[in-house]
């Protein structure tokens, strides 16, 4: 078993999980819109955050899993174009530690690190 393997088996494994965290914010997110058109004064209820509070929580986290799954995808189709894990500035190899801690990562760490840098 190649390195290779075991991030494909991450990323396929966190692709799973993202989509099924999208569809529950799906389900969460028809439920509120529901509750929003029967109940215009959402500011008002006394049982906790306003509809449209919760609506705009759930619509980030949804932008966010999104976010995070197209970037899934894109290191998916890295390993099957044979380019994952080598950085896309420099092209030198990402350390192995840096793709456990971020399987997307498309940067080697000095690479990264200078990119964050003003």
């Amino acid at each position: 078993m190649t390195d290779v393997d075991h991030f494909e088996r991450m990323l396929r494994a966190r692709r799973t999980e993202l989509e099924d965290e999208l569809a529950a914010l799906e389900e969460r997110l028809a439920a509120l819109g529901a509750m929003r058109d029967a109940n215009n004064d959402d500011e008002h209820d006394p049982d906790g955050a306003p509809v449209s509070a919760e609506w705009s929580r759930l619509t980030g986290i949804r932008r966010e899993a999104e976010r995070e799954l197209s970037a899934t995808d894109a290191a998916l189709a890295r390993i099957a174009d044979g380019s994952y894990g080598s950085c896309e500035n420099c092209g030198r190899p990402i350390a192995p530690a840096r793709l456990e801690a971020r399987p997307t990562a498309l940067l080697c760490i000095e690479c990264a690190q200078r990119a964050a840098r003003p």
